[in-house]
């Protein structure tokens, strides 16, 4: 219950910077923050983590068009499947070429 909730406040804070004009947010402090935040999420106890990174699927489809996007996104956007298989060189190796495939 409570990975669903901070996956909301993380979700609302990502979608505002990441869909917010220019001229009402300064690009570089947006990025700035999304920077902090990518360290925060990826310095979480990694059970946690886990169940963070299973909520954004659910928060999600609280949004509709390009913000749901940006939700189901946070995961990848923020390397946090790699932070969870940090000690698993062969996951890591999967999901780089997961990665390289997407992009």
């Amino acid at each position: 219950m409570i990975a669903i909730q901070v996956a909301r406040i993380i979700a609302r804070f990502v979608v505002f910077a990441d869909l917010t004009e220019a001229d009402l947010l300064d690009p570089d402090t947006s990025v700035e923050m999304m920077e902090v935040l990518g360290a925060q999420l990826e310095a979480l106890e990694k059970g946690f983590l886990r169940e963070l990174v299973d909520a954004f699927v659910v928060v999600a489809e609280e949004y509709g068009g390009e913000a749901q996007q940006v939700v189901r996104d946070i995961a990848h956007s923020f390397y946090l499947e790699e932070a969870l298989a940090a000690d698993d060189p062969a996951r890591l190796a999967e999901l780089e070429a997961s990665r390289d495939a997407r992009d």
